[in-house]
């Protein structure tokens, strides 16, 4: 059959085998065990016991554990304690990342209303909403929560805010009329309601359609399952380094041990060697460093009203490329306010009416008394459209409730979607009055007045068609209108018929206007180089007015609803991608086609939203970014970021902190990498040329994980030196260790193993304990001095000795911990070194600055050939 929109009253009822009397309880049970319960399914989440064991499922853990159990076998119980020690600790902080709350489809349930009112066997009933069943009848009154999709068969000036879906902030008037639309929008379907919907007017009679899953939340739902978080170009990168780490390292392993089997090396002495290489070539502390990088991003980020939810989010804001916003309450205030007017033949502003003007001062009166709504300093209920009303007699200092107070209501005729029109009674200056408003069109019709400044007067044709045209302007900018009129009666009640012969008072246009910080939120997002986008439930002359106010859509750009898209293949959608700025009238489907779409064509996407409507999208881009304020809990909960103060800027400021913390990153990797190249390279010259080991793998891991980790977290720490948002976001496909960066770390990591086997010989010409002490020592120290060149690729005194203090403790604390080891009796055994002399000290001190001092010098030399 044709959609339940496109069915009359009878043909739904007939289709759904029910009735205006309800189901029998018999009914009810068969249908239950056939639907199941109007509830949301929730997803199976893995327990924390396997997050931890899925933080062992890598390549170089397997590697490291493999050493542990070699040095084990060779009686270096203390090396195998540390590498498990290391391996639990990774896994640890892995778990605790990976574990938060995955509460989107809770917060969906939520959105039911715990009871529901129906009528069964011609009975009225209230009933748990779980309980509700395909062809109950329910009941719907102000205030309710709609709890599942169903079809109208009664409407008694019924408006629904459903918002929480369609992301449009203003009620839909419902009708029981069939709609013969085809793939009519859901903004559109006016004789449905949804659950999730809130009823803010009237009251409404409907047959049940849909229940759970099948339901348009429930569809969220779905997708919300069937949608995969991606993962963040720096996770993407690590991943494909470890993987490529792990096959080298393990080649490189088995090479040695053989080169050292034939060069006559005991099996278990040709096993250390292997070991001493793994233990060297695995930068450890590299997943807890970036963690712990990303973490003080995180912290910095929450000081600046974003919150991230996921910390590796934090790098993949430096290198968004597009952001698709949400319009209702993200790029805009989410709620009506009172734009332009037409009273007296004149077109002003909101703020410059005359209440001492009779035409102006009835006007006003009949903002506030023909008017349901009402404001505390607490609350604030009714339409929206009313409430605007409301808000522009506040900006009067005009109470609504004194006017109450002082012109009661004698009579009023509410408002339906046929007449499209509300009227009240009230005694004015003596006088009963009758107050209109309603739609521009109606009420025209049923006007043969004009109130001005210079008194009543017949409203001519002329008069009519200016009406129209200023009715038609403000529709162009996407403005909502309402037009007023008054009637003087001789009567206490009123009756359909009064609503003619009336006096027309004026125009008020409204609209759901742009944050005042939008328009530069989205200037700044271009001069960065990231495109903007509006995705928006709202109509498309709407989204378009609010879209060119803010800069987002400019000439030559696309607008595009989504029935215009449904007809575009995913190529041609591909194509004019980059040319439309503009999405109107969307499903969330569609935003998640349209985030997909960009990921395609190799942009890092972020998403922001506030609606339940927009929850899918949040998950399936790159960046989710909820608001914090207006948000509902389930797109909060989808998100990998929240917005504090629901402010669009904000997310500049984040995408510069994720362009800097991804900068940190990239330096703090190349001082590790350049570290363990260094080690690599010591290890395989020794087995070469059949030398002693120059490492026992307890050396190898305090570096990597005592004097490495604090000089990386300090760099980590440093401070943007550059104006980040000129510039354009990275190439998410760009490897992070790109032909300069690996370049860096060859040369630097070969001058620091070059003076490590200086040191190294000279021990060695005393002893195999004092060659391995020294060796470690020198590398050690290089190593923590290295940290100050991989602060920046600039000359160390350009940005500032000093201008990260961070890094000046990190290298205090890591000399202070090496010189303990070389001169404290009580740890030399611990971490196998021997005992050295003030001359050997002193040897160590100065092969361990002189990579630091070449690289610092060449820099210095740069600079000043520029």
């Amino acid at each position: 059959m044709a959609h339940f929109y496109q069915s009359s009253h009878d043909e739904v009822l007939k289709e759904l085998k029910t009735s205006e009397q309800g189901l029998t309880p018999e009914e009810v049970s068969k249908r239950q065990e056939q639907y199941g319960l109007n509830a949301l399914l929730e997803e199976k989440e893995a327990t924390i016991f396997q997050i931890f064991i899925d933080q062992f499922k890598d390549l170089l853990v397997f590697i490291l554990i493999a050493a542990a159990i070699i040095s084990m076998l060779s009686d270096n119980v203390e090396s195998a304690l540390v590498i498990l020690a290391v391996i639990t600790l990774n896994a640890i902080l892995g778990t605790v990342q990976t574990v938060k709350a995955k509460k989107s489809l809770q917060s969906l349930k939520a959105l039911s209303t715990p009871h529901a009112k129906v009528i069964r066997q011609g009975e009225k009933q209230e009933i748990p909403s779980t309980k509700l069943t395909v062809g109950d009848i329910v009941l719907l009154e102000a205030g309710d929560v709609v709890s599942a999709d169903a079809r109208l068969l009664e409407v008694y000036s019924l408006q629904v805010n459903e918002s929480a879906l369609t992301g449009e902030a203003v009620s839909v008037d419902k009708g029981t009329d069939p709609i013969v639309t085809e793939n009519c929008a859901l903004g559109d379907q006016t004789n449905m309601v949804f659950s999730s919907g809130l009823v803010t007017y009237g009251r409404g009679v409907a047959v049940v359609t849909n229940i759970g899953m099948e339901t348009e939340i429930g569809k969220i739902a779905k997708l919300m399952n069937e949608t995969e978080a991606r993962k963040t170009p720096l996770q993407r990168n690590l991943d494909a380094f470890s993987r490529r780490l792990s096959f080298v390292i393990i080649g490189v392993c088995i090479i040695v041990f053989i080169l050292n089997m034939i060069q006559g090396a005991s099996t278990i002495d040709a096993m250390m060697f292997a070991v001493a290489l793994a233990v060297a070539a695995i930068p450890e502390a590299l997943a807890s460093i970036v963690t712990i990088v990303l973490a003080i991003g995180t912290q910095k980020m929450a000081k600046e009203n974003a919150i991230i939810k996921n910390l590796n989010s934090v790098e993949s804001l430096g290198s968004v490329s597009v952001v698709c916003s949400d319009k209702t309450g993200t790029l805009t205030q989410n709620k009506m306010v009172a734009q332009q007017l037409y009273i007296s033949d004149e077109l002003i502003n909101w703020d410059q009416l005359h209440p001492n003007q009779d035409p102006d001062r009835l006007l006003m009166l009949a903002c506030g008394l023909c008017n349901d709504s009402t404001t505390t300093t607490k609350q604030r209920i009714g339409d929206p459209t009313e409430l605007a009303l409301v808000d522009l007699l506040e900006k009067y200092q005009i109470d609504e409730m004194d006017l109450r107070d002082k012109y009661d209501r004698l009579s009023e005729l509410p408002f339906d979607s046929q007449r499209k029109l509300m009227s009240t009674l009230q005694m004015i200056d003596g006088q009963s009055t009758m107050l209109i408003k309603g739609a521009p069109d109606e009420l025209l019709a049923r006007c043969h007045q004009v109130f001005t400044v210079d008194g009543i007067r017949p409203l001519s044709s002329t008069d009519q068609q200016v009406y129209q045209e200023i009715n038609q302007q403000f529709a162009k900018q996407g403005l909502r209108v309402l037009g007023f009129a008054y009637k003087k009666v001789d009567k206490d009640e009123l009756e359909m018929n009064d609503e003619h012969d009336l006096v027309l008072l004026g125009l008020i246009s409204l609209m759901d206007p742009p944050r005042i910080e939008s328009a530069e939120a989205v200037a700044d997002c271009k001069q960065a180089g990231i495109k903007p986008i509006m995705i928006t439930g709202d109509h498309k002359v709407t989204a378009k007015s609010i879209a060119a106010q803010i800069g987002i859509y400019e000439d030559g750009d696309f607008v595009l609803d989504g029935n215009e898209l449904d007809q575009l293949s995913d190529e041609q959608l591909k194509q004019k991608l980059p040319h439309i700025s503009v999405y109107a009238r969307v499903a969330p489907a569609h935003k998640i086609r349209i985030v997909k779409a960009w990921q395609d064509l190799g942009h890092i996407v972020a998403m922001t939203g506030d609606g339940v409507n927009d929850a899918p999208a949040l998950k399936s881009a790159d960046i989710g970014i909820a608001m914090g304020i207006t948000g509902t809990e389930v797109s909060k909960d989808a998100a990998s970021m929240i917005l504090t103060d629901d402010n669009f800027a904000t997310i500049v400021k984040a995408v510069m902190t994720g362009r800097n913390v991804y900068a940190n990153i990239k330096n703090t990797i190349t001082y590790l990498l350049s570290g363990n190249f260094s080690g690599i390279l010591c290890v395989l010259f020794a087995s070469i040329f059949m030398l002693p080991v120059p490492f026992y793998s307890v050396h190898l891991l305090f570096i990597n994980l005592v004097t490495d980790s604090l000089p990386a977290i300090a760099i980590g720490m440093e401070k943007s030196t550059r104006n980040l948002l000129q510039e354009k976001p990275r190439d998410a496909r760009e490897s992070i260790l790109d032909t300069m960066t690996m370049k860096r770390i060859a040369t630097e990591g070969v001058l620091i193993a070059i003076v490590t086997m200086i040191a190294y010989f000279i021990g060695l010409q005393e002893s195999h304990g004092l060659a391995a002490t020294l060796a470690f020592a020198t590398l050690c120290l290089s190593r923590l001095f290295h940290g100050f060149n991989c602060r920046s690729k600039e000359f160390i005194f350009n940005i500032g000795l000093f201008s990260n203090m961070y890094s000046i403790g990190a290298f205090v604390i890591g000399f202070i911990l090496l010189n303990s080891i070389l001169l404290l009796p009580q740890l030399n055994s611990l971490f196998m070194v021997t005992d050295i002399t003030l001359n050997q000290l002193g040897i160590i001190y100065l092969l361990g600055f002189i990579p630091t001092l070449i690289i610092q010098m060449n820099r210095w030399m740069k600079t000043n050939k520029e």
